[in-house]
């Protein structure tokens, strides 16, 4: 008896739960819920697939519940793809959500600008509709789509695909990489559209890529800019009267748009300056998010590469690295990099001005300071070494989240002229491991000058990027050496006498 009564009450819940086939219903428990009402795929290049976004479904009620039809509003011609609990499509059927339970749909794009509007931008809008009799709901879905110029290598067929050759290795092999040379016609970027780049852009001998301000330049993954022998870029932008919208400066980074991509590191390469180029000029510039924002290969004799107003964030390796390089810098700024944030390598000659030279890196272990400064090459079977012209740092913090942020490594032999006046620098050594490092003699003025050591310089938000120092507390305010040649910071603020260093006058911060 106990058995059929079992039977009996299993019997009845399969056939109360094969009466539900749609939510209208249950009206009082049938209602679907959403972990948003609108998604927005945010910004996207033409022709370039989204992230993946997701939106999650839930049935909060205690009935399990069947969508008779989940689709997108435009049909199988929606430029958006869905894919529901593992199933791709444009249109499902008898999708269902257990009680107390939810299911996730995932939500990308990829569209063609010129299928849709001729402007430079436009918003794509659909809907995911879950429809069951009378009762219909939706989640609206949203894209700025934007155009761009694309540039990349000539597809050769095969797979195979335009190469530079950047010589050969010491096996005698070539070493190729995947790129091509702009044409005359391509050597002016504008601010009409952003650049999208495959691959490396080479600027050829002789030539000049001159980029105009407002200009956007994006990479795709492991690509980049190479300026040949005695070939000059100059990225030359304007002060900007919206420091959100930026719209005067020159923006290097990567082809995604997407916030969750906003201050990724390592997703393109580098602006190679290679041996030989000349007078490369940065003007108002950031850079972000590649594997190393400038390699400054060699000099001429001449100054190589000018920074001015340019700030260099989230390099998986180095934001600056130079090898026997020529540079000028001032009002500098570069953070957050997985190795060094300024990298003197092999010698050369460098003058930096009021620049901000720190590192915050925290996505994993960091054994390199913020600067470093040496004149050997490392061949693999012995240390080469070549002068130090001079490294000359007026004005300026070296500071970042590790106790010793300045390193100086002098080879055997050569020239090794350094000097630090007037700037901020965090170099704790409570156990005196340098104490008879003759390079690390604070004493010494004709190597340290006026120098402040491990005073916090009270940065605004290093996590944001923001190295602006807060008046009345920052170590860095009221101790520059003046008169300075550089008249403004990095905010177009005069500089006070006495200024301060680092790329940034002092400021009273807003309360939150």
């Amino acid at each position: 008896m106990k058995y059929l009564y079992t039977l009996i009450v299993v019997f009845s819940i399969i056939s109360l739960s094969s009466c539900r086939d749609d939510f209208d219903s249950l009206p009082n428990t049938g209602t679907l819920e959403f972990s948003r009402d609108t998604v927005y795929l945010d910004t996207v290049f033409t022709n370039i697939g989204s992230s993946t976004y997701n939106l999650k479904v839930y049935n909060r009620s205690n009935e399990d519940i069947n969508i008779p039809t989940l689709r997108l509003g435009n049909g199988e011609n929606s430029k958006y793809r869905l894919n529901v609990d593992g199933l791709p499509g444009r249109s499902f059927n008898n999708i269902q959500v257990l009680a107390k339970d939810s299911i996730f749909i995932f939500v990308e794009t990829t569209i063609d600008i010129n299928d849709n509007t001729n402007n430079n931008e436009f918003l794509y809008t659909d809907q995911i509709l879950f429809e069951g009799g009378s009762n219909q709901q939706k989640v609206e879905l949203v894209t700025l789509v934007k155009d761009a110029v694309f540039l990349f290598p000539a597809d050769l067929g095969n797979g195979i695909f335009e190469t530079l050759n950047l010589g050969t290795d010491p096996e005698g092999n070539n070493v190729l990489i995947q790129g091509f040379f702009l044409d005359d016609n391509e050597l002016t970027f504008t601010n009409e559209k952003p650049y999208v780049i495959y691959g490396y852009a080479a600027v050829p001998p002789t030539k000049t890529l001159n980029i105009q301000p407002g200009a956007r330049i994006n990479f795709h993954f492991g690509g980049g800019i190479l300026v040949a022998n005695n070939a000059s870029i100059k990225a030359l932008g304007a002060p900007s009267d919206d420091p959100i919208a930026m719209e005067n400066q020159i923006i290097f980074e990567g082809d995604r748009l997407e916030p969750d991509f906003a201050d990724v590191p390592g997703q393109w390469g580098t602006i190679w300056c290679t041996s030989g180029s000349t007078n490369n000029q940065f003007e108002y510039v950031t850079i972000k998010n590649s594997t190393v924002g400038i390699l400054m290969e060699n000099n001429d004799g001449d100054e190589t590469l000018t920074l001015r107003n340019v700030q260099i964030y989230n390099s998986t390796n180095v934001g600056l690295l130079a090898r026997t390089g020529n540079i000028y810098g001032e009002n500098v700024v570069i953070n957050n990099s997985g190795q060094t944030s300024l990298s003197c390598s092999f010698g050369g000659s460098y003058e930096f001005n009021h620049c901000t030279f720190a590192n915050y890196w925290t996505q994993g272990f960091r054994q390199f300071p913020a600067v470093a400064i040496d004149n050997v090459f490392d061949t693999g079977e012995t240390l080469l070494t070549t002068d130090l012209i001079k490294a000359d740092f007026t004005n300026c913090i070296i500071y970042g989240n590790e106790r010793r942020e300045l390193s100086l490594f002098r080879g055997e032999s050569g020239i090794f002229n350094f000097n630090f006046r007037n700037s901020l620098i965090r170099f704790e050594d409570p156990q005196g491991d340098f104490a008879d490092n003759p390079l690390y003699d604070f004493n010494n003025v004709s190597l340290f000058s006026s120098c402040v050591f491990n005073e916090d310089p009270a940065f605004q938000n290093v996590v944001r990027n923001n190295f602006n120092i807060e008046s009345g507390v920052s170590g860095a305010e009221g101790i520059g050496f003046n008169p300075t040649p550089v008249t403004v910071d990095l905010n177009n603020v005069l500089r006070s006498n006495p200024s301060d260093a680092g790329a940034y006058e002092a400021t009273n911060f807003p309360e939150d």
